[in-house]
């Protein structure tokens, strides 16, 4: 049974390299991402999880609980850690899963059997505060994830979550955004009191609303 869009991420309980977590315990009430690497001491992981490790201050102002993950054993990752420390200039800051076993990985769908039995594929999922799936991405091994990409699709859900609104082809955050079609024009009135551009009926531009 895939997992799609809408659902429940599934829960579970594991080792991480900042100690026991049950997930949805640890996510509860925040955003979260997880995302997971083929295997411990390979190069493109080792600078995913580097420019992840960068990126924390932005994930902890929109409130984004991140979340490693590898098909390895803990006693590897402590290893790995110094080799992404020394090698990408930044110390791990987040969790890292060991999932040796792979149950996490099945449960997520991670393993493709078709691109390797036993690694994950790149697998990323954004999970809501209501503990939903809010976007799934899956990368070959071979390519390494747009980590901004990921942090741009949140903007997005944060956004889109607050107001009837949403957003076109390559936004950014502060750029214009869409009323959605089902926001009456007498409705975005109220909503968007500074007014819109309207192209189509369907497609009424509006500057980005603010908290």
């Amino acid at each position: 049974m895939a997992i799609l869009i809408g659902d429940i991420a599934p829960d579970f309980e594991a080792e991480t390299t900042e100690g026991h977590i049950r997930f949805h315990d640890y996510i509860d009430g925040h955003w979260a991402v997880l995302f997971s690497h083929p295997k411990n001491f390979t190069p493109v992981c080792t600078t995913e999880l580097g420019a992840t490790a960068k990126l924390k201050p932005e994930f902890d102002k929109r409130d984004v609980k991140v979340l490693g993950l590898s098909v390895d054993k803990l006693e590897n990752h402590a290893g790995w850690s110094k080799d992404i420390e020394e090698t990408q200039g930044v110390a791990l800051n987040f969790p890292l899963i060991s999932d040796a076993t792979g149950d996490i990985a099945r449960k997520y769908e991670m393993i493709h059997p078709n691109a390797d039995n036993s690694m994950t594929v790149r697998s990323v999922f954004v999970i809501g505060p209501d503990k939903k799936i809010k976007l799934k991405l899956e990368y070959p091994a071979s390519t390494g994830r747009n980590f901004d990409e990921i942090i741009r699709v949140i903007d997005s859900l944060q956004l889109t979550a607050k107001y009837q609104v949403a957003t076109p082809v390559n936004w950014k955050n502060g750029e214009d955004v869409i009323i959605v079609p089902a926001v009456s024009n007498e409705d975005a009135k109220e909503k968007f009191p500074g007014g819109w551009k309207e192209i189509k009926p369907y497609l009424r531009i509006v500057p980005q609303p603010r908290a």
